[in-house]
């Protein structure tokens, strides 16, 4: 992960010195945020672990913490990651993996300082647990057949998303359509970015418990994308997928947090602010729902650091199964610790959030937040065959159609 410029490694101090001559060449405080964020990508400053003219130095993962850090002390703008989060955990990584170098240089700079908004257009109505048993079709205008591997012209997109994300912010999503119904489901896959201005893209909101909708439904229709916005190879979807979808867990579950960060923080300041609430039972609870989160946080941490040295593997789906169950048994918790006030939610109102946010406001709106919390990114019964099968080795279940061609298989 580290580049060698003249024979020499990049390390810390030419990283301090990219930041030091990013400084003297523009205050943050003076012009446009947006303007700060790009000269901060050319400078190689964005992600410093990413390779030179993609916004980074090809420099050590961990080296990424030196730059933020000195940024925040001038108060150097910031690109909202929390807006931005499927661009930058998802997306970016899969294009930096299978993209052309075209498609790079196009895509990387506006995705992360925020210019371009993505989305994920992977679930469907019947291929959610299941996502290789999608049905939204590809097929490429003037090929010889119905198989989207002959001819060259665009390709014409057909089906139905759901659960996305953002998609009413979304400029660009990343999208698995089918191209080969005669081949069996993992195999006649093929990744896209899609357009989402284009004709044909309708987004619908859908209304969760907490009052918004920060889910869609997408709906494409006659959608046309060009050979030039595949990702990877025609019929190499799925294992391109798994790279997006291993990236996902790691940055659902695995977001760097200080000690008390995330869901437990405000359950404890309720502990520690209200005496009168405190039972033996619920301190038992919170004090186990502490170390579990802190578990939960160096492990996350020893996760980011093995990135350093390569792509994220099934290791990330046990971060991800973790930070749900915590989520969800610490936002109870905090709403029993505050009994009759816990049961109030103020502001239940149909909103479309520009973010996705896990822990804002009041206990009710965590407590309701956190139940989504085992589906998005991989349900949690999922994540438990992956950890099975992929970490500890257990055997596979049985899949009767793992070699049968997708167009056999019952629907």
């Amino acid at each position: 992960m580290a580049r060698e410029k003249d024979g020499m490694r990049v390390g810390e101090e030419e990283v301090r010195g990219k930041v030091r001559g990013l400084l003297a060449a523009r205050d943050p405080a003076e012009g446009e945020p947006l303007e700060f964020l790009r000269a901060r990508f050319d400078a190689g400053l964005a992600w410093v672990h990413f390779p030179v003219r993609l916004g980074g130095l090809g420099a050590p993962r961990a080296l990424q913490a030196v730059v933020d850090a000195e940024l925040a002390a001038v108060g150097a703008p910031d690109n909202d990651p929390g807006r931005i989060g499927i661009g930058l955990g998802m997306a970016a990584p899969t294009i930096l993996r299978y993209g052309t170098e075209e498609q790079k240089l196009r895509f990387l700079r506006p995705l992360w300082t925020g210019e371009e908004v993505w989305c994920q257009l992977f679930s469907e109505p019947g291929a959610g647990s299941d996502l290789a048993g999608l049905r939204t079709r590809a097929i490429r205008e003037g090929a010889d057949g119905t198989d989207g591997t002959d001819g060259a012209g665009d390709w014409i997109v057909d089906g139905q998303k759901v659960w996305t994300s953002g998609a009413h912010n979304a400029r660009w999503a990343i999208l698995i359509a089918r191209t080969d119904p005669d081949l069996p489901k993992h195999q006649g896959i093929t990744y896209f970015v899609c357009d989402m201005t284009d004709p044909g893209v309708e987004v619908r909101p859908l209304r969760q418990i907490t009052g918004e909708a920060e889910f869609n439904e997408v709906f494409l229709t006659g959608v046309r994308i060009p050979d030039a916005h595949r990702l990877g190879a025609v019929g190499e979807g799925w294992r391109v997928a798994q790279a997006t979808l291993m990236n996902e867990r790691v940055a659902i579950g695995g977001t760097a947090l200080p000690r008390e960060g995330g869901m437990i923080g405000p359950a404890a300041e309720v502990w520690r602010a209200r005496p009168e609430l405190r039972t033996p039972e619920l301190h038992d609870r919170l004090l186990t729902l502490w170390v579990e989160s802190e578990v939960a946080r160096l492990s996350a941490e020893r996760v980011r650091q093995q990135l350093a040295v390569g792509a994220p593997g099934p290791e990330g789906s046990g971060l991800k199964l973790a930070f749900a169950g915590l989520n969800q048994r610490i936002s109870g918790l905090e709403v029993e610790l505050l009994g009759e006030e816990g049961l109030r939610y103020g502001d239940w109102t149909m909103v479309r959030p520009r973010s996705v946010d896990f822990y804002g406001r009041d206990a009710g709106y965590r407590y309701l937040r956190a139940k989504g919390n085992s589906i998005e990114g991989g349900t949690s019964e999922i994540l438990r065959n992956i950890i099975a099968e992929r970490v500890l080795a257990l055997p596979a279940e049985p899949r009767t159609d793992k070699d049968a061609a997708w167009k056999e298989l019952p629907r």
